[in-house]
């Protein structure tokens, strides 16, 4: 098992974050959520382990300032599953599932250097 990058092959963001793992020898499989979707229980537990689902979304970016207001407030962990079923580039990115089954989100230097203890 490697630890799994989910994203978007076209985020610069994601990008950033696939040359770093490479250039520190990290394994990983990448994962284009917009092309494997991931399912309701996995986006579930996401939110659980970002601390939500307000969390877990990116309300700073173009598709979410793009979405209607009645859209913007999902009542329910239903509504919250189709919304980022329907737009997963809502996720802010990229995700990270480590081996141990750790997970975090976003991407710096910084960051990765904690998690991955490299560098």
């Amino acid at each position: 098992m490697s630890n799994t990058i989910y994203g978007l092959k076209n985020c610069d963001t994601c990008k950033k974050a696939t040359r770093w793992l490479d250039r520190f020898g990290v394994p990983y499989t990448f994962v284009d959520y917009r092309e494997h979707k991931p399912s309701p229980e996995t986006l579930v537990e996401w939110a659980g382990k970002a601390g939500g689902f307000d969390a877990l979304v990116n309300k700073s970016s173009t598709t979410w300032r793009q979405l209607p207001d009645n859209r913007k407030a999902p009542g329910s962990e239903a509504e919250w599953k189709l919304l980022l079923r329907e737009h997963p580039q809502l996720v802010r990115r990229p995700v990270v599932v480590r081996e141990d089954g750790s997970f975090s989100q976003g991407f710096s230097d910084n960051g990765f250097k904690k998690l991955f203890g490299v560098g």
